[in-house]
C-alpha cells in the first residue's frame, strides 16, 4: 500500500462536506450550473471589503523596503498589535503584541496550538455537532478526541456533561461560537461557568487544562447578538481564528492565535507556540496578508447581507415543514433530517439537485447542514426544488 493505514483510513471517513462539493460538479455538467443548487461549502460568494482592496492597491503602489522578507516567526510587530488593540476591548487584561501569533489560517493556528501543549494520550473534548478536521488536527499531535454532546434541541453547551467527560487525561476542551455547523452563539453566561468548570478540574487534576476557542466566525452575528469575549470567561483560554469569513478571505490563509494575558505560564506558551509555527513548516503568516490586515481589524463583510440568506431560507424552509434552530450567527442551517437516514436524505435532496452535508459529517446522524453563503439568487431559483424535495420526504404531511 503506498500509503499509511491510518491515513487510508481517514480518507474513507474523511470530509463529507468536499465529498458533496466534489458530487456537485457532475451534476452541474449534466444540469448546467444555473440549475444546480449547492449548499455544501462555506465558501463565501460576497467579495472583501472595499478597504481591502484600498490597502492592497496602495501595497502595490508603495511597497515597504524589505516587505517580502523572512520576519519574526510570531508574524510582523505592527499586525500583532493591531491584533492586540481589538482584542483588548473585551479582555479584563490587556493584551499585548507577545501574546499574539500570525498563523496559516484557523487551521495553522488550531494544530500550532495543539502540538504545543499535546503529549502523547491526551485527551482534547470536542463537541458534537463539530467541525470534523477536529479530529484530524488532535491526531496529528497524538491526541485522542473525546466527543461530548450539545443540548440537542437547542445546540447550547451541557455544562453537566462537559464536567463529566473531564478526567486525568483531558488538556483541552474546544468552543466553536457561532457554531460550524449549527450557528448558535453561547452565552457569557455559560462561558464563565465553563471556566470555572476547568479553573477547577485543572486543580483537581493538576495539571492544565485549556479551552481552545475557535472563532472564524465571530463577527458574523444576527439579530444585535453579541459574541462573548472567551478571555472575559475562561483563564486558560486561547482563540484560533482566521480572516476567512468576516472579511471573505478563505484563500488567502491568514489568521492568528492569541493567549489569555492571565494564563497560567503564558510565556512560557507562547514560546513554544512560535516554536510550534516554525517547526510544522508554517513558518510566517504571508507577508502581503500580514501587513493588509494589519488595518483591517475593525473591518467586516456586510453581516446584514448575510442575515437576508438567513432569513429566506429559513422562512421558507421552516414554512415546508423543515425542523432547525434559528442561527445567531455563521452562515449555516443544520436542520433535522426529514428521513431517519441522513445520508439517504442527502442522496435523495440531490435528486432535485439539492447539495447539502449529512448531519454524519459532523458526528451527528439525523441532521444536515445548509451553508448559505451563496448567491441570494441561488437560494432563491432552489426554492421550488426545496418544495419538491419536501413533498417527497414528507415534512409537510408530517407537520400538518
Amino acid at each position: 500500500m503506498p500509503i499509511s493505514v491510518k491515513v487510508m483510513s481517514f480518507i474513507e471517513r474523511s470530509s463529507w462536506i468536499r465529498k458533496m462539493f466534489e458530487e456537485g460538479a457532475t451534476l452541474r455538467s449534466i444540469h448546467g450550473e444555473e440549475n444546480v443548487f449547492d449548499f455544501t461549502l462555506g465558501n463565501p460568494s460576497t467579495e472583501p471589503p472595499e478597504a481591502f482592496f484600498r490597502e492592497l492597491k496602495e501595497a502595490a503602489r508603495n511597497p515597504v523596503p524589505g516587505m517580502y522578507r523572512y520576519m519574526n516567526n510570531a508574524g510582523y510587530e505592527e499586525t500583532r498589535a493591531a491584533v492586540a488593540e481589538v482584542l483588548s476591548e473585551t479582555s479584563p487584561l490587556p493584551v499585548e503584541s507577545r501574546h499574539v501569533i500570525m498563523t496559516c489560517g484557523a487551521g495553522g493556528a488550531l494544530n500550532v496550538v495543539l502540538k504545543t501543549i499535546l503529549n502523547p494520550g491526551d485527551e482534547v473534548i470536542i463537541l458534537a455537532p463539530y467541525f470534523v478536521e477536529y479530529k484530524f488536527y488532535v491526531d496529528n499531535h497524538g491526541g485522542v478526541t473525546r466527543e461530548v454532546w450539545t443540548d440537542r434541541e437547542t445546540f447550547q453547551l451541557d455544562l453537566a456533561a462537559i464536567e463529566s467527560a473531564i478526567g486525568p487525561n483531558t488538556r483541552a476542551v474546544i468552543i466553536n461560537s457561532p457554531n460550524n455547523p449549527t450557528g448558535v452563539i453561547y452565552p457569557k453566561e455559560d462561558l464563565r461557568i465553563l471556566g470555572e468548570i476547568v479553573e477547577r478540574k485543572s486543580r483537581e487534576m493538576e495539571r492544565a487544562i485549556y479551552v481552545i476557542s475557535d472563532e472564524p466566525y465571530a463577527r458574523i452575528a444576527y439579530d444585535d447578538r453579541k459574541v462573548p469575549g472567551i478571555f472575559s470567561c475562561v483563564k486558560n483560554s486561547v482563540i484560533v481564528t482566521s480572516h476567512s469569513k468576516d472579511l471573505a478571505l478563505p484563500g488567502a490563509r491568514i489568521g492568528y492565535l492569541a493567549a489569555n494575558p492571565a494564563m497560567e505560564s503564558v510565556g512560557r506558551f507562547m514560546e513554544g507556540a512560535v516554536f510550534c509555527n516554525r517547526v510544522l513548516g508554517f513558518v510566517n503568516a504571508p507577508a502581503l496578508m500580514q501587513r493588509l490586515v494589519a488595518r483591517l481589524q475593525r473591518e467586516s463583510v456586510d453581516i446584514e447581507e448575510y442575515r437576508r440568506k438567513r432569513d429566506l431560507l429559513y422562512d421558507n424552509l421552516t414554512a415546508l415543514g423543515f425542523r432547525m434552530v434559528k442561527p445567531d450567527g455563521a452562515f449555516y442551517l443544520f436542520p433535522r433530517s426529514p428521513l431517519p437516514d441522513d445520508v439517504e436524505f442527502v442522496r435523495l435532496a440531490q435528486k432535485h439537485n439539492i447539495l447539502v452535508v449529512p448531519g454524519a459529517g459532523f458526528g451527528a446522524p439525523g441532521y444536515f447542514r445548509i451553508a448559505y453563503c451563496v448567491d441570494e439568487a441561488v437560494i432563491r431559483r432552489s426554492l421550488p426544488a426545496w418544495e419538491e424535495l419536501a413533498e417527497e420526504a414528507g415534512t409537510l404531511r408530517t407537520n400538518l
